[in-house]
């Protein structure tokens, strides 16, 4: 199955892929994620994990309150699958969006969830990011954690932490997530998985399945 990702005979993988996530593109190669899914990207930046859905003709939607990243993507959008309204890609807030619930097939949130401000925010933003998903759909989320770095991250307030890299992030961890993902109403589509880049950053997949 993993061939049908690639295009014959030799792929551009850049080209084909763009800078997309590690751990997302396993997810396409285990083939949880298929042609006529809805994607939509929570914080999609600059787009980097759609360059693939969008070649694909896939059904693409993002937020992000960043405006310069919004007009990036959307002249993303223009080149790669010019069929698609550009009023796909919003300039909004996750916790505030205006997509209705029960949306997408499949709700991206790459290296988002770690910039919210407090205990409320952070849950304001998950909440939004999990409203849209439809029943039996996928979260993909990685964030920041201090699972394998307890002991070298400074408490600042909260749940927020200085890193050993200098970066301020609001730091989840094991028992956080596992109460989360019981809270939302979903199972854990693969175990946790932490990677830890050399003693400065700690960063936690998180794939859930929403209950139907």
């Amino acid at each position: 199955p993993y061939t049908t990702l690639f295009r014959s005979p030799m792929p551009d993988l850049q080209e084909q892929f763009g800078q997309i996530d590690i751990y997302l593109f396993d997810q396409l190669l285990r083939g949880r994620i298929g042609p006529g899914m809805r994607i939509f990207d929570a914080g999609c930046g600059f787009g980097r994990n759609l360059v693939y859905f969008l070649r694909e003709g896939y059904d693409v939607f993002g937020v992000d309150t960043d405006p310069t990243a919004i007009e990036y993507t959307r002249r993303l959008a223009t080149s790669l699958a010019p069929a698609l309204p550009m009023e796909n890609f919003r300039v909004e807030a996750i916790e505030e969006m205006d997509f209705p619930d029960a949306f997408a097939d499949v709700v991206l949130s790459s290296a988002v969830l770690h910039f919210a401000s407090s205990d409320d925010h952070f849950e304001a933003m998950l909440r939004g990011t999990w409203r849209v998903m439809k029943p039996r759909g996928l979260l993909f989320c990685r964030l920041a954690s201090s699972i394998g770095m307890e002991n070298r991250v400074q408490l600042v307030a909260g749940r927020r932490f200085r890193l050993p890299d200098g970066s301020e992030r609001y730091l989840v961890d094991e028992a956080l997530l596992l109460r989360l993902t019981a809270e939302l109403g979903g199972q854990l589509a693969d175990p946790l998985k932490t990677t830890i880049v050399q003693n400065q950053r700690c960063m936690t997949t998180w794939i859930v399945r929403k209950d139907a």
